[in-house]
This record gives C-alpha cells, structure tokens and sequence, in this order.
C-alpha cells in the first residue's frame, strides 16, 4: 500500500557544500541574450527577430511515372538586423542522392532560377548536397525582402523511406520543393547536413500549395482544402463537410468507391488548392486506391472549436480503419490534459507510408499489425504537433526538444489507453531498458548537440530527456509543473526556442531556480543507479544513506517490509538532491520493526539493482 509518511532528508557531515550551479552557454548562444534577442526570464528578448517566407507553390505528376515538376515563387522577408549578402538554400530531397540506390534525378533539378526577375545562377552540378548557397546580386538589407523563382523537378526516390514511392500508384511528397533554411539570432544561417537520421529546423512560412493529379487520385495535404467541390464530386464533398462535425468515422472513399470511379471529378486532370499560414511546412500523399476515413473531436472548449482527423490507407490494413477514432482520441487527450494546449490546427490527416514521421498536419505512418504499438505509434507522431510544430524547435541540432516531449506525452496518455502498469512496462521495455543496461562510461550529455553525439544518439533524443521531464514533473507537481511548461510554450509558441529558452522559462514559470536540475539532467554524463549503502533504525526512525552511483537526480520509492509481513511504501521527489546530488542520508519514519528496505525507481530504471535492498540481520 501506499501511504504518505513523514519524511525528512538531511545532508550528511560527509557530503560536499553544495554550490548553485550554472548552466554554462556556448559563445554563440551567450552573445544571443547579450544582444537582447533571447532573456535570462526566458521570453524571447526586446531584440528578438525571426525571418519568415511567402510560398506560392505547383508541382504536378502523372502516375504512375514518379517525375515531381513543380514552380514555385517566394517572397523571403529578412526581419534581422543584418544585411545578407547571399542565401542557404535546403535541398532536403538530395539525401537520396548518396549511397548504394544513388540517383541523381532523385535529387533537385532547377531548370530555371530568378532572383527579382532577373535570370540567375543555379548550378545543378554543384547542388547536390542538402545545402546550396546563392550569392545575391546585391545585399538584402534587414527589413526588406527578396523574390525568389523557382522551376525545378526530381524524381521521388523507391526506397522505402520518409518520402517518395509508396506503391505503384502511391506517393508521398515530403521535403519536395527549395526552401529559404532558417537564419536565425544564434548561429547565422542553418547549413546542417542531412543524411537520413537528423531531423529539421524550418522558418515559420505563409503557403498556398497546387497538386495536380489525373482524375482518380485523390489528394491529402497540410494545410486547408481551398476547392473540394472542383476536385470532388457532390457526395464526395458533402460526406467530407459531414466529417467536420461528426464523432464517427465517415467513410468519405470506401474500397467499391475507388473501384467505380465516383470520388474525383472526371477531368482529365484535377488541381488540388490548400493553404496553410504560419507553419513550419508543407508535405503531400496522393493515391489512387487508398480509403479515406474521416471524422473530428472537440479540441478548444471556449470556442468549441473541433479539429478535422483523417486517415488514407489501403482497405487491407487493419490498423488504419482505426486511425481516425485513435486520433480523435489522441487530439482531444494531448488538448485538455498533457500538454493541455488545444490542438492548433485545422487538421490532422494519418497516411499509410513507410516513416513513423511527423509533419505539420500529416503523419507518415507504416502498417502494424499490432493494434496496441499502432495506437502507440500514431500518439507519438501526434504529439509532435506541439514539438516542433507549435514550437519551432532545431531538431537537427537540439534533437531531445522535441524527441523528448513526444516521448512523455506518448507515456503520459498512454497511462489511460492501457492502464498505468502496462504503459509502465511499455516504457521502460521500449524507451529504457536498452539504454540502462548498457556500459554508461561513455555517456554525452544531453545538451551535446545532436550532430556531435558519438554514443547513444536515440538515448539522447527520447528516453534520457523525457525522464527529465517526468523528473521534474513528479518534483514540482502536475499542477506547478504544467504551469511552467504554458509559460515556456506561451513563451516560445511560433518561434525557435533553444534549450536555454526552456530552462529559463520553467525556472520563471515555477517561481524556482531549477538550475540545479537542469545542470544535473542536461550537462552531466550521468545514468541511473542508486545504491543504499547503510540503514540505521532507531525507535520509530529508519536512517537512510544512499549513494547516486549514476548521478541522475531521479524521483524513487522507499519500499519498507515490516517484521510481521506489512508493508509501506514512501515517495521521494528529486528534491531531495537538490543540495547534493551524490549521496544523501533520509531519514523515514516507521511504525513497526523493519524487516528490509529497498529502493524501486520504477520507470526510472536502475542499472545495478542488486545494491538497492539492505535486509535486518
């Protein structure tokens, strides 16, 4: 049984003095919040700037070639204060330029490039990497704006993947169009490399987007359909309008509708129009046979706003005739409990691909034949509509910003879909067992940038930072805890927070200095493994010392065995090592003679528990 006892921890005579701890910066960082762009309370700073783009967008395809051509036109506003003498171009496609299956129409061609209507240079044998720099004619001066034209095509690549072929008559289009990269107050312009396992950092951009498709394919896009009824026939429309106010899944396109042809309009071929404002993004699926489901959930109770979810899938996966009611679930759980912000967009639309990946409004999901890991899978891609969507995080270089809350949310709503003790096991199994039980001399901190982790990158980027936040969670109260996480993402909510900006902003929003925590969670190469190194009983209290092998400043459980076979068990927040994170002496009260004591992290795991139980002699 559980029972709330009295306790009391105290330092031992032998313990080091403790010192406030800071959270050292590199120099990049440091000279952000001395220019007044970011601010030691965490907002962003009274300098604080962040450029952003207008995308008018057309690509069109022909099924089953797998040629993308598309034009597009962008209009990149320079709100910094410095003048740019040239632009980073993102070519995100081009990773399927390299390795064994290397093609190099899988990558972008530019047939014709402009800058403010004038002809300029674009040289496709020297753009083949994920980064193409052009050199402006003239400098961009701050607060003004350059036009950018662009007509290019590629070849989505077959491998199974973030994007590209799903089957025959099946694609995804991610990452499909250059972009202007991020330029930001900290490091100047985002020239990361992709090669396939890092992530993204995008500007937050204005698109208007054109798919055109031949009759029979159906669209699904980020953003807002602009034309259903010139892309849709009537009853195709009217069970999409009826989606958009039902708790049940529609059947918009059913398996015999595809088979008799009454879902698209019968052109030759059919423009799809969406838009989309202020997000990080814009991905594509098309097919020809995939059903589409659809229904929606309340998200916002003040304005009783509900969100669009949606699902295309082939007929025979099971999984995916599940998707819609796992989303609604999934929308209005993240919306009124963890992080308890309403969704923020219009929709959200699961498609059958190869990925498990996020995207504004999209997930990619593969086929499981497990309903349970399915469900667990789309919650997880869910919530990254928080991280780092609403909040527009560098992945590729702060992977456990958002790696790490889609982790605890996953775990955290995953408590109500299964039950406390199977998402306990599931987590741990999933998310830490691998890590714990691994050699931990060569451990990075969780601050390393993600390009230059060498040891545990996934450990890293999910399970170490979203333990941190569980941590912290179970220090400050689900209450505390969430009101500085609002005041972070009030903070930081269409913009680019760094780990800084998060730290800063609990601290603020908490009313604590957590540097202390932040310090031993994000700039140490620790593990988990407690040991209990001596109990002292006398009369009703039980002494504790108790040495942090791992360092880790984790939350655990006292479990107390009394003689005649009872049991307690007391909970230990991680303040408890606020003043010393290497040894501490408790001192719990008991009630009867105790008959042995062990200490039981649950899903903090502890690495050698063999040192965690003393037993009376």
């Amino acid at each position: 049984m559980l029972k709330h006892l009295f306790v009391s921890a105290f330092l031992s005579a032998v313990m080091l003095q403790a010192h406030a701890q800071t959270l050292s910066m590199p120099p990049e960082v440091a000279a952000a919040y001395q220019k007044g762009t970011r601010s030691m309370n965490g907002q962003p700073g009274k300098n604080y700037w962040q450029n952003t783009g207008r995308y008018d967008i057309a690509v069109s395809m022909t099924p089953p070639n797998n040629r993308i051509d598309g034009v597009e036109h962008i209009t990149y506003f320079n709100n910094s204060p410095d003048a740019l003498r040239s632009l980073n171009m993102k070519l995100i496609v081009n990773v399927h330029r390299a390795g064994r299956n290397s093609n190099p129409e899988s990558g972008i061609q530019v047939d014709d490039f402009q800058v403010n209507g004038t002809k300029a240079t674009w040289d496709n044998n020297a753009a083949t990497t994920t980064n193409y720099k052009v050199n402006l004619s003239k400098p961009l001066q701050p607060r003004d704006s350059v036009k950018l034209d662009i007509t290019w095509h590629y070849a989505l690549s077959r491998t199974e993947g973030r994007d590209g072929v799903i089957d025959s008559t099946t694609f995804y289009l991610a990452y499909f169009y250059p972009r202007v990269s991020v330029y930001d107050d900290y490091k100047g312009w985002d020239t990361q490399p992709h090669t396939g396992g890092l992530e993204f950092y995008n500007d937050f951009n204005d698109y208007n987007l054109k798919v055109t498709v031949p009759k029979n394919y159906i669209v699904w896009a980020t953003g807002t359909l602009q034309n259903p009824s010139q892309v849709l026939q009537p009853e195709a429309v009217q069970k999409l309008q009826a989606s958009f106010t039902s708790d049940s899944t529609i059947h918009i396109a059913t398996a015999q509708d595809l088979t008799h042809k009454n879902i698209t309009a019968q052109n030759e071929t059919n423009t799809w129009v969406w838009t989309a404002h202020h997000i990080s993004d814009m991905t594509v699926g098309v097919s020809d046979h995939y059903d589409w489901d659809a229904a929606s959930v309340l998200v916002d109770d003040k304005t009783n706003r509900r969100a669009s979810m949606q699902a295309a899938f082939p007929d025979a996966s099971e999984d995916f005739h599940h998707s819609v009611q796992f989303g609604r679930y999934s929308l209005g759980w993240f919306s009124h409990n963890w992080p308890g912000v309403p969704y923020p967009f219009e929709k959200s639309t699961a498609f059958q691909g190869f990925a498990d990946m996020e995207y504004p409004m999209m997930i990619n999901d593969s086929h499981e034949t497990d309903l349970g890991f399915a469900e667990l899978v789309q919650d997880h891609e869910q919530a990254h509509t928080y991280f780092p969507f609403y909040m527009g995080i560098n992945e590729s270089r702060y992977a456990f910003m958002d790696e790490g809350w889609a982790t605890t949310f996953e775990y955290l709503i995953g408590i109500t879909e299964k039950g406390k003790k199977a998402a306990d096991e599931f987590y741990k199994q999933f998310r830490v067992t691998r890590w714990i039980h691994q050699p931990h001399t060569q451990e990075n901190p969780v601050i390393t940038p993600s390009p230059d982790v060498t040891y545990g990158s996934g450990d890293n980027a999910y399970g170490k930072p979203s333990l941190s936040y569980l941590a912290l969670k179970d220090m400050l109260g689900d209450e505390l805890f969430k009101k500085a996480l609002h005041t972070y993402m009030d903070n930081w909510n269409g913009k680019h927070p760094i780990p800084w900006d998060y730290f800063n902003s609990m601290s603020s929003g908490s009313g604590k200095n957590l540097n202390w925590f932040f310090y031993n969670w994000f700039f140490t190469p620790s593990y988990i493994d407690l040991g209990l190194e001596k109990v002292v009983q006398k009369g009703n209290n039980a002494t504790l010392s108790i040495k942090n092998i791992g360092g880790f400043a984790i939350p655990f459980d006292v479990n107390v065995t009394y003689a005649d076979g009872t049991a307690d068990t007391i909970h230990q927040t991680p303040i408890v090592w606020e003043k010393n994170q290497q040894q501490i002496t408790l001192r719990v009260k008991t009630e009867k003679q105790v008959k042995a004591i062990t200490l039981d992290g649950g899903i903090f795991m502890d690495a050698d528990e063999k040192n965690n139980t003393w037993t009376a002699q």
